[in-house]
């Protein structure tokens, strides 16, 4: 071979080194237009992402705190920032009630008038201007009534479909990375070392995690991020399998010989040949997932084992709806929420499945 060409060879060799591989593979776009044309699913995916959104932006749509504050000439946005009562004629470094600063009349007369959100009222202020006790039926002031607090219910369940996403959503990640690294561990190398964490995650699964949840909870306190740590160390076992027995059956195959052949090392033929292979159980499997976490927070929080009061929470308002049964808005429209959650996650979960699964093509078409 002339030496030109060789060198022509390594460069283009090179260049092909370093060009990157596309985003999304043909079979990623073809999954992705299979799902499209299932209109249940993908719509049910543009209502849940939108809500989503929404809630995202909950100070901006329930909230007691104003959106503008305008006091002797000055611009406040006490909705991004805290302001002292001191800094509108108060005598306290407190945040003011703002509902009762609004009505005072110093405030009026240093020409001071504020914005509020479109509903007026946070997940955690009792409105105790109402007459009766609570919880307060719904009304122009509070659209679906208040709770057991005088604290307004749909503020509640918007705060709360939030504190569920973003609980869920963080539960699925870190338990699919954890699922994946041991089941492509145990699949991969196989003999002794599947055998040693096999036994381990049958020891482990006996566990009951309601009890680690009441354990750790009575030692560390309830908090969000120790009720998302005990839950991630038992999400991840069922999928672990699914990795494990795709790893068995990949392993063996061709490109992955090729590979072990020309001095591959584990960790490149592990993350870069047999798990892009291998994530279709994953991607079946999140939505489904997503919705053991959202069901399963709920039920701690009935319970009285999750997300510490007054956290904004659908299993809490379904506990005050047992406990006040001639209420019924308090309970019915946790209900509604979380079944209308659960559903939209199932409508996407079988959407993602159908998508992924080959045999499907010709029905979808």
């Amino acid at each position: 071979m002339k030496k030109g060409s060789f060198n022509i060879s390594q460069r283009d060799l090179n260049v092909t080194r370093r060009t990157k591989r596309p985003l999304f593979t043909p079979q990623t776009r073809e999954a992705w237009g299979r799902f499209r044309r299932q209109p249940r699913a993908f719509w049910s995916l543009v209502i849940l992402a939108t809500m989503l959104v929404v809630s995202l932006c909950s100070e901006f749509i329930a909230n007691d705190r104003p959106l503008l504050l305008v006091y002797g000439g000055r611009l406040y946005f006490p909705t991004l920032f805290f302001y002292p009562e001191t800094a509108f004629g108060g005598f306290h470094g407190t945040m003011p009630d703002y509902h009762e600063l609004n009505a005072s009349p110093a405030f009026r007369d240093h020409g001071g008038w504020m914005i509020f959100p479109p509903i007026p009222h946070g997940p955690n202020r009792s409105d105790l201007n109402l007459a009766g006790n609570p919880p307060h039926p719904p009304s122009s002031r509070h659209i679906l009534g208040t709770d057991n607090a005088a604290r307004d219910v749909f503020s509640r369940l918007l705060y709360g479909f939030r504190i569920s996403m973003l609980f869920a959503l963080a539960l699925t990640a870190s338990g699919a990375a954890l699922g994946i690294m041991i089941g492509a561990v145990q699949g991969y190398f196989g003999g002794w070392t599947d055998l040693a964490v096999q036994r381990f995650i049958e020891i482990w699964a006996a566990l009951p995690m309601l009890y680690v949840v009441i354990l750790m909870g009575s030692i560390y306190g309830q908090s969000f991020a120790m009720l998302l740590g005990v839950m991630v160390l038992f999400q991840w076992i069922g999928l672990s399998f699914y990795i494990r027995a795709e790893v068995f059956r990949l392993k063996s195959l061709g490109f992955v010989q090729s590979s072990r052949a020309i001095g591959a090392g584990h960790f490149r033929i592990v993350f870069r040949q047999i798990l892009p292979n291998a994530m279709t159980p994953v991607i079946t499997l999140l939505p489904f997932m997503m919705i053991g976490g959202i069901s399963s927070l709920t039920a701690l929080d009935y319970l009285g084992f999750g997300l510490p009061p007054p956290t904004p929470s659908w299993g809490e308002l379904m506990d005050q709806g047992m406990k006040n049964l001639d209420k019924p808005w308090v309970a019915l429209s946790a209900t509604v929420a979380l079944f209308v959650t659960l559903l939209l996650s199932t409508f996407i979960g079988e959407g993602v499945r159908d998508a992924f699964d080959p045999k499907s093509l010709n029905r979808l078409r």
